[in-house]
C-alpha cells in the first residue's frame, strides 16, 4: 500500500475494544479497518510487516490466521464467522486472547496509554546499542520473558490463590504480544535482538510503527 493510498481516507475510528496496540497502529494508519477485517487481509497485511518471505514468510502467516481466527471466540458459530467475514477488531476485548490485567497494563479498559507502566517495561531491559551506533533502553528475549512473568505474578498475587489454576492459558497467551513483538520490531540479531522502549511507547501512544515497518507495510 503505498503512502497516497494509505492517506486517500481518514483512518477510521480506533475503538477500546480493540486492546491489541499492533492492530490500533494497523487501523491508525488505514492499513486495515477498525471493524471486520477479512482473514486474508488482515493475515497478508500483518504478514508484510514480518518481513518474512518465502517458507519462513508461509509459515509465520499461517500463525497469523490461526491466532486471528480464535481472536473473537472459541466457539463454531465465532469459527464459522470470523472465517467467512473476519476478525472483528473492536470487540476483541473480552475474547479469548483478553489476558485480564495479567498484560502490561500499558493500555488499559478505557484505551488509555499509563506512562508509568511504560517507564516499569524499562526497569526490565538494559542499554543496547542501535544500528545507527546511538544506545537506547531495550528488552532482549530473555528480558521480555523476566517482564512477562513479572506481569502474570502481579496479576495472580491481586486475585485468589485459584486464579493459578484457572488461568494458567495466559502465559500461552503473552507469547503471541511481547515476542512476537520483538520479532516484528526488534533490531540486532540473534542475542542481540531487542525491542526498543522508545518504538514501545510510540507504538503505544502515537499508534505509529518505526519507518522501517512502515516500508514492508507499503509493498
Amino acid at each position: 500500500m503505498s503512502d497516497t493510498a494509505a492517506s486517500a481516507a481518514p483512518a477510521p475510528q480506533i475503538s477500546p475494544d480493540n486492546p491489541c496496540p499492533f492492530l490500533r497502529a494497523l487501523v491508525a494508519g488505514n492499513y486495515v479497518g477498525g471493524h471486520i477485517v477479512p482473514l486474508p487481509e488482515l493475515t497478508g497485511t500483518i504478514g508484510r510487516a514480518t518481513g518474512k518471505t518465502g517458507f519462513e514468510g508461509f509459515t509465520a502467516r499461517a500463525k497469523i490466521f490461526m491466532v486471528a481466527q480464535i481472536a473473537n471466540g472459541l466457539g463454531p458459530f465465532s469459527q464459522l464467522r470470523s472465517l467467512f467475514q473476519g476478525a472483528i477488531l473492536d470487540a476483541l476485548r473480552n475474547g479469548p486472547l483478553d489476558k485480564h490485567g495479567a498484560g502490561s497494563r500499558i493500555l488499559d479498559q478505557h484505551a488509555v496509554v499509563h506512562e508509568d507502566e511504560i517507564a516499569r517495561l524499562a526497569t526490565f531491559g538494559s542499554d543496547y546499542k542501535a544500528p545507527d551506533g546511538s544506545v537506547e533502553r531495550g528488552l532482549s528475549a530473555a528480558e521480555i520473558k523476566t517482564f512477562m512473568a513479572a506481569n502474570f505474578q502481579r496479576a495472580k498475587d491481586e486475585h485468589p490463590p485459584s486464579y493459578g489454576i484457572l488461568h494458567c492459558y495466559y502465559p500461552l497467551l503473552m507469547l503471541g504480544e511481547w515476542p512476537v513483538l520483538l520479532d516484528i520490531m526488534g533490531k540486532g540479531e540473534g542475542k542481540d535482538r531487542y525491542l526498543s522502549v522508545a518504538e514501545v511507547r510510540t507504538l503505544f501512544v502515537d499508534k505509529r510503527f518505526p519507518d522501517r515497518i512502515v516500508a514492508m507495510l507499503q509493498r
